[in-house]
């Protein structure tokens, strides 16, 4: 069955807007058990804007769920995942100015950087995921610097980009096709989520910010499992 990541950042960006430690992203991961969560994402940024060290060392530690660390391909993030040791890492690309990861990593322009970071991760026994765009380009490449998973950035379709879903059909056929496994993410809601979750090769969904406004109106444990109610319906029905 389909899996679903929530993302918690935005808890931490909550908190730091008032400074103190209220709310909490580890009491409020340890919170969402049996809501159909079956995994935390947290993004460990250079700048700290959200998720701080001590969030994710506590999250790592506690292992009620899989982590999912999304990092940048950094010798300091390396450093960090590898002693930590989460369940898997996500290299993304980051830049500082950016308010939300804008497209995906270009693996192919990159593999010389990426492939000693990905053998360090998956060497502490890590699994390695890469976010990138839809492009076969960039699926082969990921293969080739030896990733586990590919999570295919869905940010055009979910911004109604024409010919994205068909794009992300075959990125997530090649994927499979490749051996490796195939997740998605990036701006998915409960309108959206449908033909995502429905297509065959997608095993996991990571969805953050929009769970965490639906919060607001219905309480995070309700959203979250709504959300999974419609992946399951599309992946079924």
């Amino acid at each position: 069955m389909i899996r679903l990541g929530v993302n918690i950042d935005h808890v931490a960006t909550l908190r730091n807007a008032r400074g103190g430690n209220h709310p909490d992203p580890l009491t409020v991961a340890k919170s969402l058990v049996g809501s159909g969560m079956d995994g935390i994402t947290i993004h460990l940024r250079e700048d700290r804007r959200h998720i701080r060290d001590a969030d994710a060392e506590a999250i790592c530690a506690w292992a009620g769920k899989p982590v999912n660390f999304e990092m940048a391909a950094t010798n300091e993030m390396v450093a960090i995942a590898t002693r930590l040791k989460p369940h898997g890492c996500c290299v993304v690309p980051e830049r500082r100015a950016e308010i939300t990861t804008e497209g995906g990593l270009d693996v192919a322009g990159n593999r010389d950087t990426l492939r000693p970071a990905i053998t360090r991760l998956k060497e502490a026994g890590i699994r390695v995921s890469l976010f990138v765009d839809p492009e076969p380009e960039q699926i082969h490449a990921a293969a080739e610097v030896g990733a586990q998973v590919v999570e295919l950035h869905t940010g055009a379709y979910a911004n109604g980009k024409l010919g994205e879903l068909e794009r992300l059909r075959e990125g997530a056929a090649l994927t499979a096709k490749l051996g490796l496994e195939c997740h998605a993410g990036h701006g998915l809601t409960f309108a959206n989520v449908s033909p995502i979750a429905a297509l065959p090769e997608v095993t996991e969904l990571n969805i953050g910010h929009y769970l965490i406004g639906e919060a607001l109106l219905t309480g995070l444990p309700a959203a979250i499992a709504e959300m999974k109610r419609l992946m399951i319906e599309a992946r079924t029905g």
